[in-house]
């Protein structure tokens, strides 16, 4: 996989001190990616380590239709106490793009699940892929991982990578995620 890779920079935030690295993954369109590592310094041995797929309404905007601003959030607190990093992939709306989840959104307004509204749209429930996480890790020279995940498909995704424990992200649902979750879990066999 091809990809070009910045240097280390400090990244102080609300929930400690990180290093931040970008790491630029060219497509095979012509089209690129930038995607993030977000660590503490040193890692450990076997680190914790997120994988978090962007999501501007929730990462920044702190919308309540997902869990993914809270699960970003929970992650960088934990990982600032135990050590370790999060893998931040630009894939918006499970890979379907911002217009996309937009107009998701706007199906899910009218009565659609987040799975039936990505069909409708085209698209498969699920569109991510986890490739570039083990560019990520081999670039740290990271054999061994402690996940801090809910989605099966990350683990069965990291075929290189000896995932020691898995962690669970727990937050707590609101009146406007609670379907969301539910689709998450029944539909898409997360761990909630």
């Amino acid at each position: 996989m091809q990809c070009e890779i910045s240097e280390i920079a400090n990244l102080p935030t609300r929930f400690g001190d990180f290093k931040i690295q970008a790491f630029k993954e060219y497509l095979p369109d012509g089209c690129y990616k930038e995607h993030l590592a977000i660590f503490t310094d040193p890692l450990p041995a076997t680190p914790v380590v997120r994988v978090h797929s962007e999501c501007l309404t929730g990462d920044a905007l702190g919308s309540l239709k997902c869990d993914c601003g809270e699960q970003l959030a929970f992650a960088l607190g934990f990982i600032q106490s135990q050590g370790g990093m999060v893998i931040y992939l630009r894939q918006e709306g499970r890979n379907i793009g911002l217009l996309n989840k937009v107009n998701a959104y706007a199906l899910q307004d009218r009565g659609l699940d987040t799975v039936a509204a990505n069909h409708q749209l085209g698209f498969s429930a699920d569109e991510r892929t986890y490739e570039m996480v083990e560019t990520i890790l081999a670039h740290f020279k990271i054999k061994k991982i402690r996940l801090l995940t809910n989605n099966p498909k990350k683990i069965e995704s990291l075929e290189n990578i000896e995932i020691v424990e898995r962690l669970p992200i727990v937050v707590e649902p609101n009146p406007h995620n609670e379907g969301y979750l539910t689709v998450k879990k029944e539909k898409m066999g997360h761990w909630l």
